[in-house]
């Protein structure tokens, strides 16, 4: 089963520069050690295209709503959003998987979209360890054994999670900043100056003012982290209210503010998964086949990448994609971002 993607208005962005040309059935790029997007103004606003036909599922201690497209028996891929964002970073991402023979789930993470939590009484927990288990749940849920796993921002770090304690799940990773396994013993230790600055939102989430301004302001707020996360997206306001609708879910603040708290080591997490952070603070490196991407105008805090070239042990490749592609680089650059993942399964 699809889920129908309706209006064909969009931003437009190639990848291009990359070494060796792919089926002409599929008009995608391969090879690449590099690639770069052509950069397209931005769309007036209007009509844009969304999923629709959206699926539910109970997965552990959530109901969660996702995309399910391709067909039914195809190899499978997860794809994952962070925060800000939702399942639209993937919008034009789907069909070219889809188109070579993909089943693509897209879930809302937790606090996002029409994903909910079954019990009023579950802590609203944001840790990392948490949100992966809940890819491994869904998994679960809808009965598949194995999958290529690729996301950005909070995505890359569930993904990155599954393909180090779940590696017998994970065919294979697409990771956008690569590396993004942490700790609360890490997240203590003070940086320098000009990347405490970067976390700004950090230090403000950890105060009630900033719980208060998150609360009244999210929608406002979530568009300044996309314009400084991404600096040279033109995005419009349209394409920002899409995915801006996710951030209305009844959890949705409660999750942001404990999972940077959870980092600072301001806020608990739930005993359940304590056995899971204990291997993750021990930095554990993965094993699947891996490709690593990043946007040469990633605004937002980034590690570079030969500071965790060493974690990927297994088959491994880096991507810098050029034309002022951002933080969100699966919207930014959908064919560059498609294209690593139809690349990582043959390293």
């Amino acid at each position: 089963m699809s889920a129908p993607i309706v209006n064909p208005a969009r931003r437009r962005l190639f990848g291009a520069a990359v070494a060796t040309v792919a089926a002409a059935r599929f008009g995608l790029l391969t090879g690449a050690k590099a690639a770069s997007a052509e950069r397209a103004p931005p769309v007036p606003s209007g009509p844009l295209k969304v999923f629709t036909g959206l699926k539910q599922v109970t997965a552990g201690p959530l109901s969660i709503s996702y995309v399910d497209a391709g067909p039914a028996h195809g190899p499978v891929v997860i794809l994952l959003h962070g925060w800000p964002y939702d399942i639209h970073a993937f919008i034009d991402v789907v069909p070219l998987l889809t188109a070579a023979g993909y089943r693509v789930i897209v879930p809302h993470l937790r606090g996002f979209g029409a994903t909910r939590f079954i019990s009023g009484q579950t802590v609203r927990n944001g840790e990392p360890a948490a949100l992966a288990a809940d890819v491994i749940a869904l998994m679960d849920a809808l009965e598949i054994d194995k999958a290529v796993v690729a996301g950005f921002d909070w995505g890359a770090r569930s993904a990155g999670i599954v393909a180090a304690l779940w590696p017998e799940r994970c065919r294979a990773l697409v990771s956008v900043s690569g590396y993004l396994i942490g700790s609360q013993e890490a997240g203590r230790k003070p940086l320098p100056p000009q990347a405490e600055l970067s976390w700004w939102y950090q230090f403000y989430f950890a105060t009630e003012r900033g719980r208060q301004g998150y609360e009244a302001n999210r929608h406002d707020f979530n568009r300044l982290i996309w314009r400084l996360a991404s600096p040279e997206w033109g995005f419009d306001e349209a394409t920002y209210q899409r995915s801006a609708a996710a951030f209305d879910n009844p959890d949705h603040v409660a999750i942001v503010i404990h999972n940077y708290r959870w980092r600072l080591g301001l806020a608990e997490g739930e005993a359940e998964y304590d056995a899971f952070e204990r291997r993750l603070a021990a930095a554990p490196v993965v094993t699947v086949p891996t490709i690593t991407l990043e946007g040469d105008a990633n605004g937002a805090p980034h590690p570079e990448p030969a500071a965790y070239a060493a974690k990927f042990t297994g088959p491994y490749a880096h991507r810098l994609v050029n034309g002022g592609v951002g933080h969100n680089l699966p919207q930014e650059a959908p064919q560059a971002f498609a294209q690593a993942v139809l690349d990582v399964v043959a390293l």
